[in-house]
């Protein structure tokens, strides 16, 4: 318990999460500090391209092996699978409609890249390595979690939207084309590419990552602030419950398909993470009837501080604690 403790209190004082946290108590204290949106996009659009393209040239040097398939394979499952696991949660725990519901579960069974992101900036703080090609897995756990949701809808009738164009849009969102296309980028050119823009990629990416947490705290604080009677105590249970069932998966798979110490932590952040930026944009088309604030709320609101402050540094102890590194 000592080691989580001493690690969650490291990972506070980081640059990275004292920029989120500064970001929250401006919001919350009602600062005008705002990041300009299109400053946001282009921040986002850096991070996706630099974590895809050093994924890629990791594959690269790594190889293409039954490993990174059956990694991938369990990524799918996981996306298909804990949707269910967290519509059934919800309507124990809560009072959410059937819609509702599923639009919060398709959440938590796609992936935030930037807790992604956050939890390698850690691995590397570390010197602790994991596999390249976990950026494929974050790749495929997109959009299986969507068509999860539109299944529960459909079975109770309400009408979710799945309509021809919908699977097109969801699988080119541009963060998954961008995400896979710096991954193959980064894996026809090899380590070779990565040297020759590593002054661009590597060197500034904790920087840019630290103004990036900057806007989801103003986000975060400011749609906190607003959700007057949505922020329950059951949300806010399921909130932190989700996550830590979905690590427990993420862990168990990371163990049978045998994963380094780092890529059972990757597995475990991309389980236990939420969507807040592809899902959202696909329930909007897919389940319109279904409230964004509260589907927002939970997954930036609760889970994202959460796995950011906390979470990351719990499944990195566990990690450890069952390979012995």
């Amino acid at each position: 318990m000592s080691s989580i403790l001493d690690l969650a209190a490291a990972n506070l004082i980081s640059p990275i999460i004292l920029s989120f946290a500064l970001g929250l108590l401006a919001a919350f204290a009602r600062s005008d500090l705002t990041i300009p949106e299109a400053v946001a996009k282009g921040m986002s659009i850096y991070l996706l391209f630099a974590i895809g393209f050093k994924g890629g040239a990791s594959v690269a040097s790594h190889g293409v092996d039954a490993t990174l398939l059956l990694a991938v394979g369990a990524g799918v499952i996981l996306s298909f699978g804990l949707p269910l696991i967290a519509f059934a949660l919800l309507k124990v725990m809560t009072n959410l409609s059937r819609t509702d519901a599923a639009a919060v579960a398709a959440h938590y069974g796609s992936i935030s890249i930037v807790t992604f992101v956050a939890a390698t900036s850690v691995l590397e703080g570390r010197m602790i390595d994991a596999e390249g090609y976990m950026v494929a897995v974050a790749a495929a756990m997109e959009a299986p979690a969507i068509l999860s949701a539109l299944w529960l809808v459909a079975r109770s009738g309400t009408g979710g939207k799945m309509e021809e164009g919908l699977m097109r849009e969801i699988m080119l969102n541009g963060s998954i084309v961008l995400l896979v296309g710096a991954f193959a980028i980064g894996m026809i050119t090899g380590e070779k590419g990565l040297a020759d823009i590593a002054p661009f990629i590597v060197s500034p990416f904790k920087g840019v990552l630290c103004l990036f947490l900057l806007d989801m705290g103003l986000i975060a604080g400011r749609g906190l602030r607003s959700a007057k009677g949505i922020v329950t105590l059951p949300i806010v249970a399921f909130g932190i419950a989700m996550p830590l069932i979905g690590a427990s998966f993420g862990l168990a798979a990371g163990l049978l398909i045998g994963l380094s110490t780092g890529g059972i932590l990757l597995m475990m952040v991309l389980a236990a993470s939420a969507s807040y930026i592809a899902v959202p944009a696909a329930m909007r088309v897919a389940l319109p009837q279904a409230n964004p604030a509260v589907y927002l709320t939970l997954s930036l609101g609760i889970t994202f501080p959460f796995n950011l402050t906390l979470g990351i540094p719990l499944y990195l102890t566990v990690a450890q604690m069952v390979t012995g590194a």
